[in-house]
């Protein structure tokens, strides 16, 4: 089932998410209405605040990128990475800072450089309850501190500098108001 992304301005997206437990209600078939309302947006990543849940899992598929040139060297390693990531926690976070363009799919129409590092180091339990302890870094590292941000009461639009911020206050503004053309399913704060 395809559910409503929660819009900028909705306070479950400021909320820091809660761990579940193995036995949380409807997980398997949370997880793959997270995957069904993702591929619908035509994303590559979604956290369960989005959806209006202020839990911690989010999911990721990148392997979309493996078709793109600008990751032709990680291609092999992109066109499997599917991952749901339950009650997260990023140990460290390495390596040098790099500019992404980053969008989300919480703030439509709004995208802005943010840096982040380059490494993570990250324990999780997959949908089986199976704990990992993972490192990660290039684009995928990227996506999982993007998400892993949501689940933290963070959004994109927090690591801009003060001018950029007031450059995009205006679009934000809208977007919270339901003042955007989106092709998928949202709920805007009321």
């Amino acid at each position: 089932m395809i559910l409503p992304i929660r819009a900028f301005g909705d306070p479950v997206l400021r909320k820091v998410g809660k761990d579940i437990e193995k036995e949380y209600p409807g997980l398997q078939e949370l997880i793959d209405n997270m995957f069904e309302t993702m591929y619908s947006a035509n994303g590559i990543g979604l956290a369960a605040p989005q959806i209006g849940l202020d839990i911690r899992l989010f999911i990721v598929d990148v392997s979309p990128l493996a078709d793109d040139e600008d990751y032709e060297d990680i291609a092999e390693e992109l066109k499997d990475f599917k991952k749901v990531f339950i009650n997260a926690q990023i140990l460290e976070e390495s390596g040098e800072e790099w500019k992404f363009n980053e969008g989300c799919l919480s703030i439509p129409d709004v995208r802005e450089d943010v840096k982040r590092k380059s490494d993570i180091v990250i324990e999780y339990y997959d949908e089986n309850f199976v704990k990992h302890t993972e490192t990660f870094s290039d684009i995928r590292a990227r996506v999982i501190q993007h998400e892993y941000d949501h689940i933290e009461g963070t959004l994109f639009t927090d690591h801009l500098s003060s001018l950029k911020k007031k450059l995009v206050k205006g679009k934000l503004v809208k977007i919270s108001q339901g003042d955007v053309a989106i092709n998928y399913k949202m709920r805007f704060p009321k």
